[in-house]
C-alpha cells in the first residue's frame, strides 16, 4: 500500500498511450513508422519507446566504446529514428529509450545533430545517469558481493539496473526525449506513466500494474505474434508485416495491449499470456528496481479484435538491491564452419571434429553439427569427448551411415591468449585439403570476448538522475 504521509498528486486521468517499436538492438528499423500513425490516429498523450539493450548488447558496446570514445551507443539509432523523429516532436509523442547503452551521451549527441540535419528545432534531450558503478567507490562493495575472483578480473565495465524515477524527473523536467543505458526493460514504461498520472512514488499497486505493461511491450513484436508463431499449432497472420505493441495504460495502472493498424500477427490471450510469464522467475514477486511485481491473481481478457486487457497485477515495496552485470576480459573467441554435404556427411563431419581435437588437444572445442546436433549440444564438449575417435577405433557405423547429406561442422573454442585461439581458425581452413573428403565453405573469426558476472548492490550506493544535453 502507499505510504501515507507522501501524498499522491495525479496529474491527469486521461489513458496515456506507449508504443515500442523495438524489442533489441538489431531489430527491424522499420516498424516505428506504423506505430507512429497510430498513435497520431488515436490521439490523446503519447510515448514511443525503442528497448533496444540485454547483457550481450551492453557488452558488445562497450567492446565498440573502447575501439572509438563516440561510439558504444546503438549502432541502428539513426536508422531507428531518423524516419520518425519530425512527426513524433510535431505531434508531441516523446520518446524514451535505452539506446544509449555504454554511451548514452554520444548517443544524445547524436539526436541532437540529427534534429539539425532535419531542418527541425532543438528538442530537449535529457541523459539518464547513474547506471555506471565501474568508479572506485564501488571496488569494495563489488569486491564483497564478487569475492576474492574480483582481484583477477580486467574490468571493462559494471552497470546496475536502475529504474524509472529519473526518467519520470526528465519528463517533468520537460524532456522531449530520453537517453538511458542500463535501466530496466519495465522502467521506459513505468517512468512515462510515473510522470503522466503523477502517482506517488510508493504506489506499488499502481506501480506493478505499469510494470507489467512495460514488460508486454519490451519484447517488442513478440507480444504481437512473432516469437509466438508456430505453423500448423500457432498459426500468425502475414507474419512478414507483423506488427508493434502498443499498450494504453488507465490513470490505476491497468492496461490494454493492441498493435499497431493495417500491420500483420495477432494480440490474443495465447500471445500476451506467453509474453507476461516471459522471463518471470516467480509470478508472485518479478523483482525491478521500481517495484516487487506479482501477477500471481492477474488475469487477461479479450476485448476486442487484437486487444487484450491486463488486470489484477499487485504490487510489493522495491528490492532493497539492485542487480549489477560486471563485464570484464574473457580472452578471445575462435570459430571455424565447413560443411559437408553427400553420401555419409555427417560421419565426415564427425570425423573433421575428431581431427580438430587431436590436433588441438590444449583447447576445450564446443562442436555443433548444424542440421543434425547444434541448439542441443552443450558448451561442455560432451558431445565430442564422448565419440569414439577415428583414429583409435573408427568413426562409428551409425555415423558413416547416417541419412543426413547435408551437414555444416561448427567448432568453437575460447582462449585467454590469441594466439592459441587462433590455432583452430587455421586448422578449420586446413581441412580443405587435409581431409576428410569434400569438404568447403570455410569460415573463420576470431574476436575478443567479454565475460559477465553478475551480483547486488545496496540500492543506497547507486546514485542516479539526469542532466539536459544542452547543460553539458
Amino acid at each position: 500500500m502507499p505510504n501515507p504521509s507522501i501524498p499522491e498528486s495525479p496529474r491527469t486521468a486521461s489513458p496515456l498511450r506507449i508504443g515500442c517499436a523495438a524489442g533489441f538492438s538489431g531489430d527491424r528499423v522499420d516498424a516505428a513508422n506504423a506505430v507512429v500513425d497510430t498513435l497520431i490516429a488515436q490521439g490523446g498523450p503519447a510515448f514511443l519507446i525503442f528497448e533496444t539493450l540485454a547483457e550481450r548488447t551492453l557488452a558488445l558496446a562497450q567492446l565498440r566504446r573502447r575501439a572509438d570514445p563516440e561510439a558504444g551507443y546503438e549502432p541502428l539509432l539513426d536508422a531507428l529514428l531518423r524516419p520518425v523523429l519530425a512527426r513524433c516532436l510535431a505531434h508531441r509523442i516523446r520518446i524514451v529509450s535505452n539506446f544509449g547503452a555504454a554511451n548514452p551521451l554520444a548517443a544524445a549527441r547524436h539526436i541532437a545533430r540529427m534534429a539539425v540535419e532535419l531542418g527541425l528545432s532543438p528538442p530537449r534531450i535529457a541523459v539518464v545517469w547513474g547506471d555506471d558503478v565501474s568508479g572506485p567507490e564501488f571496488r569494495p562493495a563489488l569486491r564483497e558481493q564478487l569475492g576474492p575472483v574480483f582481484d583477477d578480473l580486467q574490468i571493462v565495465s559494471a552497470n546496475a539496473y536502475t529504474g524509472a524515477e529519473p526518467i519520470a524527473d526528465a519528463l517533468d523536467a520537460g524532456a522531449q526525449i530520453v537517453v538511458c543505458g542500463r535501466v530496466a526493460d519495465p522502467s521506459l514504461t513505468v517512468g512515462p506513466a510515473l510522470h503522466h498520472f503523477g502517482w506517488a512514488r510508493d504506489d506499488w499497486d499502481k506501480l506493478g500494474r505499469a510494470t507489467m505493461a512495460g514488460h508486454l511491450l519490451e519484447c517488442g513484436a513478440q507480444v504481437c505474434g512473432g516469437y509466438f508463431a508456430d505453423p500448423g499449432f500457432k498459426d500468425v497472420p502475414d507474419l512478414a508485416e507483423v506488427g508493434y505493441p502498443i499498450a494504453t495504460l488507465a490513470a490505476d495502472g491497468q492496461c490494454s495491449i493492441t498493435k499497431a493498424a493495417g500491420t500483420g500477427g495477432l494480440v490474443s490471450l495465447a500471445t500476451v499470456k506467453e509474453q507476461l510469464l516471459y522471463e518471470v522467475h516467480d509470478p508472485c514477486a518479478y523483482l525491478t528496481p521500481d517495484v516487487v511485481a506479482d501477477i500471481s491473481q492477474a488475469t487477461v481478457v479479450q476485448t476486442g479484435p487484437d486487444e487484450v486487457a491486463l488486470n489484477g497485477v499487485r504490487g510489493h515495496a522495491q528490492p532493497t538491491s539492485l542487480k549489477v552485470n560486471v563485464c570484464f576480459e574473457g580472452g578471445w573467441l575462435a570459430e571455424g564452419e565447413i560443411s559437408y554435404a553427400g553420401p555419409r556427411a555427417e560421419g565426415r563431419a564427425y570425423m573433421a571434429a575428431d581431427v580438430l581435437r587431436q590436433r588441438l588437444p590444449h583447447l576445450a572445442l564446443r562442436v555443433d553439427l548444424i542440421g543434425v546436433v547444434s541448439v542441443l549440444a552443450d558448451d561442455g564438449g560432451r558431445l565430442l569427448a564422448n565419440m569414439p575417435s577415428s583414429h583409435a577405433k573408427g568413426i562409428p557405423q551409425s555415423m558413416s551411415k547416417s541419412t543426413s547429406k547435408d551437414v555444416r561442422l561448427r567448432v568453437a573454442a575460447a582462449h585467454a591468449d590469441k594466439a592459441q585461439a587462433e590455432r583452430l581458425c587455421r586448422e578449420v581452413t586446413a581441412l580443405y585439403t587435409c581431409g576428410p573428403a569434400g569438404g568447403g565453405g570455410v569460415r573463420t573469426a576470431l574476436t575478443p570476448r567479454l565475460n559477465t558476472l553478475s551480483c547486488l548492490l545496496p540500492r543506497g550506493l547507486v546514485k542516479t538522475g539526469f542532466t539536459m544535453l544542452e547543460a553539458l
